[in-house]
């Protein structure tokens, strides 16, 4: 019992000092892009400043509305959050350093992952305003649409590795990474989950100048902490993801092996941070979309595109295996 509360806590406590860190690097990063500094003045370089920014929304009081429903309103975020941790138990940083070794990994990943749409719809009927239930059911609908685009393209990675086990697929791509082969599937993941994650340009949800502050925008204090954990969970979590399926998770770069060896999970850190560097610089660089274009991208676009990729793939594995 122990030892399982201690790899509970093992996976937690970092993925909790990442998601704070995060916040601080995302600042940080749009800061540099837009020729500011960012933040600076608690701690050196600033870098106490998630602990400064958690501390006061745990200080601060947590106000609940009239008309709202009290018991729902209070259970949305721990249930938004909590899914966001639940997800990684089936991810593998380094051969055999995963929670669980799931041989069903992608499917309880999909599973669980669908589950967070439910604190969101929750949040926003709960709190008994039109501006929370407009956001809530823009980011449903959302995540919903872009879920399809990303189970199809997942199929891809399946059929050439053969295993739904998260580190099978890792060995898969001892020989060569997916995301040679798989190059236009992995660019099309990679929109899906920025839209997934209600991340610019996609983040329709929270647009501040028609809906003020989308699903959460009665939340304060913890409630409001919660979602943001979550929020930033699920954005380590899809790119922790994409390293898995195209980036060949703790394998190294060939040629750098001839000379040091260096530990898989440090591969793997690597990069997590390239991929999430990624949704910074969206985030400073490209326009908001509007929610018609959003949906338009979803269904007739990446639906599409992805469907006939599988195809692709398919027929040139069975082409393959009749040729040999």
């Amino acid at each position: 019992m122990f030892y399982i509360f201690l790899k509970i806590f093992s996976l937690i406590l970092p993925l909790l000092i990442a998601i704070a860190y995060m916040t601080l690097a995302e600042r940080k990063v749009m800061g540099s892009i837009q020729r500011r500094k960012g933040p600076n003045i608690v701690g050196v370089f600033g870098l106490l400043q998630p602990l400064a920014d958690g501390l006061k929304l745990f200080v601060k009081e947590t106000v609940l509305p009239s008309s709202a429903n009290s018991n729902i309103f209070i259970l949305a975020p721990i249930l938004t959050f909590l899914f966001g941790l639940l997800s990684w138990c089936v991810i593998p940083f380094d051969e055999g350093l995963v929670f669980a070794d799931l041989n069903i990994g992608v499917l309880y990943l999909l599973a669980v992952s669908s589950l967070g749409v439910y604190g969101i719809i929750i949040a926003g009927w709960s709190s008994n305003s039109k501006y929370a239930f407009l956001g809530a059911l823009r980011s449903t609908a959302q995540m919903i649409s872009y879920e399809v685009s990303i189970g199809l393209i997942i199929i891809n990675v399946l059929l050439c590795a053969g295993s739904l086990n998260f580190s099978e697929i890792v060995l898969a791509q001892q020989h060569i990474w997916f995301i040679i082969p798989l190059f236009p599937a992995a660019l099309m993941f990679y929109i899906s989950i920025l839209a997934e994650t209600n991340r610019a340009p996609f983040d329709l949800p929270e647009a501040e100048a028609e809906l003020v502050a989308g699903y959460n925008v009665e939340y304060s204090a913890m409630g409001f902490a919660l979602f943001f954990l979550g929020e930033y969970a699920n954005m380590i979590l899809m790119s922790g993801l994409t390293v898995i399926l195209f980036f060949g998770g703790w394998l190294p770069i060939f040629p750098i092996t001839l000379f040091f060896w260096v530990p898989g999970v440090i591969w793997f850190g690597l990069k997590l941070i390239f991929l999430l560097f990624g949704f910074i610089w969206v985030r400073s660089s490209f326009p908001r979309y509007r929610y018609d274009q959003l949906m338009r991208l979803g269904w007739k676009i990446l639906l599409p595109f992805s469907l006939s990729y599988i195809f692709l793939i398919s027929s040139s594995l069975l082409a393959f295996d009749w040729l040999i």
